[in-house]
């Protein structure tokens, strides 16, 4: 089974000059911030999941990877390595979920990372899929009041059109964590609904777009995958104290820590910054094999 990890460094100065031909304005802040955590996300797949084989790092450049990457260990693969050229470049992760399958040479059964979710305690391949099956948590919801909630209703409404079926009127929304996949299914979705799939990629997010949400509602709604909740602590930072971040690294409840990062002034970015850098070393204080 293989890891993918999407990540970006918004200070990257190459990077920022690449926004702005699309934008034409400075990165949004919290969008493609740097928490300074991708190697504590490293440390924790090759400590808590030993099962994983590889792990993937996607970049939209090379000026992307870290100067401590190992690349013999981290298999470096690029938005060009995987994204048709007429949808680059992409600073909209939605869209560059949809593409994620087509790494060449990925394992049949892998795990999809955000890099704001961490292994903070010891998994088992069984936690994610239970006899081969993807299994995480599903909800049913009726109204789309946000920008992602109907990003979340259109991969629902393109999943059943993938299998023939009707929109219901409730959509499905995946649990926020890892997402187990099946390359195989990936790929099923995308022969399926190729054309549709993308008209809804955009170099930066909008109401058209659909996300890998879309995997994991064809998968349960054809019967491949399984509702199951994985065990995963969501921690908001808008409502989270100092104590309450350190906490949550440290001395974990649950086998997955997502940190959901939100707008907040610089100067509090930065004391959780700090916070959550010094708690994870304070964790895992020892390199992993992907760090030189």
């Amino acid at each position: 089974m293989d890891a993918v990890i999407t990540y970006v460094d918004g200070n990257d100065p190459l990077w920022q000059q690449d926004y702005r031909t699309v934008a034409g304005a400075a990165a949004q802040a919290r969008r493609y911030r740097d928490w300074g955590t991708l190697p504590f996300l490293l440390r924790g797949i090759e400590r808590h999941l030993p099962f994983v084989d590889r792990v993937f790092l996607v970049v939209s450049r090379d000026s992307q990877v870290p100067d401590w990457a190992d690349r013999s260990r981290l298999h470096v693969v690029l938005h060009a390595d995987i994204i048709p050229a007429a949808y680059l470049p992409t600073f909209n992760s939605t869209a560059i979920e949809l593409f994620l399958h087509r790494i060449p040479g990925l394992s049949e059964q892998w795990l999809y990372f955000n890099d704001d979710v961490f292994p903070v305690l010891d998994a088992c391949a069984a936690d994610f899929f239970p006899d081969g099956r993807p299994a995480t948590g599903f909800s049913r919801h009726l109204l789309a009041p946000n920008l992602f909630k109907r990003q979340t209703k259109r991969s629902d409404r393109l999943a059943r059109a993938a299998l023939g079926l009707r929109p219901g009127l409730f959509f499905l929304r995946p649990q926020h964590t890892c997402s187990p996949m099946l390359r195989s299914a990936c790929e099923a979705v995308y022969g399926h609904v190729e054309d549709r799939l993308l008209a809804s990629v955009t170099p930066l997010r909008d109401a058209r777009n659909v996300n890998q949400y879309l995997f994991l509602d064809y998968m349960y709604l054809s019967g491949a995958a399984v509702s199951r909740r994985i065990s995963c602590r969501h921690v908001s930072l808008a409502a989270v104290s100092s104590g309450q971040l350190a906490k949550a690294i440290v001395s974990p409840d649950r086998k997955m820590l997502c940190i959901n990062d939100v707008e907040m002034p610089p100067a509090r970015s930065l004391v959780l910054r700090d916070v959550m850098c010094r708690a994870f070393s304070a964790r895992y204080p020892q390199k992993s094999c992907y760090e030189r």
